[in-house]
């Protein structure tokens, strides 16, 4: 029991990434009639890519124009300990069919399963799948709150639904006063939602959905906060690992490359990027010098998404 068994594990996405398929396990099998999203174990010699192509040939009769890395989860069941690696599909060729389960069926990302019972291991994969792709950092303090808040309006209407209000160096009475006024934006916008960095009585004053912890505070936190969104941001691997350990709901890694504010500092780079975030169970948005336009590079990488905060609305 002490052997961890590698597993591929395909997250197969349609109508815009709105849509997660799963199968029903076939009778005869440990938890039959348990639903799970496809995969399989690797073969020798396999990396978990390779195994994800032939197990979802095998399985579901598609063959994968294109499979992004995503989170690694470890569960423990009484028959083994298994070692998840998570891929997002988006893009496939042939008819999804039913190969060697009883059943698959679509449903809807940030809804409650249809379906059920679902494998213990994906619980934590349906929440992780509702996080949109852009995180944008509030820059109040660069731009002025006037034109941060119009900035914030358009990009309200243009889709975006996750907020952090940053801007830590505003007089107290007017970052409340910011907060507020973000949080009455968001508010007019279903599922949009904010959380307020490194202060957590200000996120509770306000009624924000969550907290985002520097990789200071990360380290000072005894447990979790009872929030619905807890965030960090993180910068070596060792912030990652605590983060986890905190299960905590997602994760900023960076700065990646050079930004406004540090023209001259390299960042971490694409490869080190990738390195790190390969095993995390938590959803990593890549930042520092990016834009909205760099999401599918980011996830090439293994990123969630893209954090911002310049760039993430319209002119």
């Amino acid at each position: 029991m002490n052997r961890i068994v590698e597993v591929a594990a395909a997250v197969l996405l349609r109508a815009a990434g709105t849509q997660f398929l799963l199968a029903q396990r076939p009778s005869g099998k440990v938890y039959a009639g348990y639903w799970e999203f496809p995969g399989g174990k690797l073969e020798p010699g396999e990396s978990a890519h390779q195994a994800l192509l032939r197990e979802l040939r095998e399985e579901l009769g598609v063959v994968v124009d294109q499979a992004w890395p995503w989170l690694s989860r470890e569960f423990s069941y009484p028959h083994a300990n298994v070692r998840l690696r998570f891929f997002r599909v988006d893009t496939w060729h042939g008819a999804i069919a039913p190969l060697e389960h009883c059943a698959f069926a679509w449903l809807d990302v940030g809804q409650a399963p249809q379906v059920e019972p679902i494998l213990p291991a994906n619980q934590p994969i349906l929440r992780a799948l509702a996080l949109p792709p852009l995180y944008a950092l509030t820059n109040a303090e660069e731009n002025g709150v006037p034109a941060e808040l119009a900035r914030l309006e358009r990009a309200l209407a243009d889709g975006l639904r996750l907020i952090q209000v940053r801007d830590k160096t505003l007089p107290p009475a007017q970052r409340r006063a910011l907060a507020e006024a973000v949080m009455a934006r968001a508010g007019r916008y279903a599922n949009a939602r904010v959380l307020v960095n490194d202060d957590a009585q200000l996120a509770l004053a306000v009624g924000a959905h969550g907290v985002h912890f520097s990789s200071a505070q990360l380290w000072q936190l005894a447990q979790r906060p009872a929030c619905p969104l807890v965030a960090a941001s993180c910068h070596t691997a060792a912030d990652l690992a605590r983060a986890a350990e905190l299960e905590l709901d997602f994760v900023v890694l960076g700065p990646l490359l050079p930004t406004a504010s540090h023209p001259t500092a390299a960042g971490i780079g694409w490869p080190a990027f990738a390195r790190l975030v390969e095993r995390s169970p938590l959803p990593v948005y890549a930042l520092g010098g990016l834009h909205p336009k760099m999401l599918a590079e980011a996830c090439r990488h293994g990123a969630h998404g893209i954090a911002a905060l310049r760039g993430w609305a319209s002119a």
